[in-house]
């Protein structure tokens, strides 16, 4: 688990903008993603949820902050059997500035999607279960942010580049604060993917 600071430090080194909510309306997301990349990991497909989903904004001028387990990678089942001939995406971390909005996942249930700018991807089509980032990609591929299962224990094809939080009650709770985020901000949301080195290093 990190602490908003250690995101935010993160975030402000990598040359990202970083929401203060300097008018003071409240709900001024900084929705960020942290990739497990310790050298235990490496490239590995690990199938579990082993990476973290975080929110930071301001109500009433005081900060608050929520880390949620999830994963930001591919599991087994999607690195072996995905459906773009390309292969299977992986996320390269960046930040996409408002690359996503409140939308229907699939046409099963709302979550926050990519509908309004590209993201790039590594693409992997050996199915050798070793990520390979040497290949990207980039456009409008549905690389949204949704649940899993109550509380799953792996991957498997829960993402096929998609980010995706681990247990169901941790998504709810961060659909509540996107959706007031919308009232005020607009359906227009920028997330910021960052590597576990990152936050080490600073």
């Amino acid at each position: 688990m990190y602490s908003r600071e250690q995101i935010e430090r993160a975030v402000k080194a990598k040359g990202y903008v970083w929401f203060e909510d300097r008018s003071n309306k409240g709900y001024d997301v900084n929705i960020v993603g942290v990739r497990n990349n310790a050298p235990t990991v490496a490239d590995k497909v690990t199938n579990v949820f082993d990476d973290y989903i975080t929110i930071s904004f301001k109500i009433n001028g005081e900060w608050q902050f929520f880390c949620w387990s999830a994963t930001v990678d591919p599991g087994k089942k999607g690195v072996q059997q995905f459906g773009n001939k390309k292969g299977v995406a992986r996320l390269v971390p960046n930040q996409y500035r408002g690359a996503y909005a409140i939308d229907s996942h699939g046409g099963k249930y709302t979550a926050l999607c990519q509908r309004l700018q590209p993201v790039t991807v590594y693409r992997d089509a050996d199915r050798n279960l070793a990520f390979d980032e040497s290949k990207l990609d980039t456009g409008m591929f549905g690389i949204n942010i949704h649940k899993a299962g109550k509380d799953s224990t792996w991957v498997e094809n829960w993402s096929e580049g998609c980010q995706v939080f681990k247990r169901v009650a941790d998504f709810d709770a961060f659909m509540k604060i996107v959706q007031q985020a919308r009232k005020i901000w607009g359906n227009k949301f920028t997330y910021t993917l960052i590597e576990s080195t990152d936050i080490n290093a600073n």
